[in-house]
C-alpha cells in the first residue's frame, strides 16, 4: 500500500494546493474527516474550518468554506467555495468578525438570521485557528 496520496485544493479563482501528503484532515459539512492512503472512496459537502495535512512530516493547515470533497484511495480532491492560506488571513479583521458574529448571536431581535450569524462566526473562528 501507498504511504502517500495526493491532495488538491481549488477555490473557482486558483489551485492552492496539489501535493503528495501522508494523510489529511477535512471539515465535512457533518464532521471532521480523517483520510489515510487507501481510504475507501467517498464524496462528502465541505464544511467550515481548518484543513489539515502533512508533508514529508511537516504539518500544514488552510482554512475553508463550503464546496465539496471527494476522496478515491490514492487521491483526494477539494474543491472549495473559500479558502485561505495562514499568511493571508488578516487576524485582527477575523477578530472582529468573530466580535460582530457574537453579538449578533447574542441579540433578541427578530430580525437576526442566526444560521447567518453563526456561519460568520465559524468561518471567523477557523481564520483565527489558522493564525495561530
Amino acid at each position: 500500500m501507498a504511504s502517500t496520496f495526493e491532495l488538491e485544493l481549488a477555490t473557482p479563482e486558483r489551485l492552492l494546493v496539489k501535493e503528495q501528503v501522508s494523510e489529511a484532515q477535512i471539515p465535512g459539512a457533518n464532521g471532521e474527516l480523517g483520510i489515510l492512503p487507501g481510504h475507501a472512496a467517498l464524496l462528502s459537502e465541505l464544511g467550515i474550518g481548518l484543513l489539515r495535512y502533512v508533508v514529508n512530516g511537516q504539518k500544514h493547515a488552510v482554512t475553508v468554506a463550503g464546496g465539496i470533497v471527494q476522496v478515491l484511495p490514492d487521491h483526494v480532491r477539494v474543491l472549495a467555495l473559500v479558502a485561505e492560506r495562514p499568511n493571508e488571513i488578516d487576524a485582527a479583521r477575523a477578530r472582529e468578525a468573530e466580535k460582530r458574529a457574537m453579538q449578533r448571536l447574542s441579540s433578541v431581535k427578530d430580525n437576526v438570521d442566526y444560521a447567518r450569524a453563526l456561519n460568520a462566526l465559524q468561518k471567523a473562528q477557523a481564520r483565527l485557528a489558522a493564525t495561530k
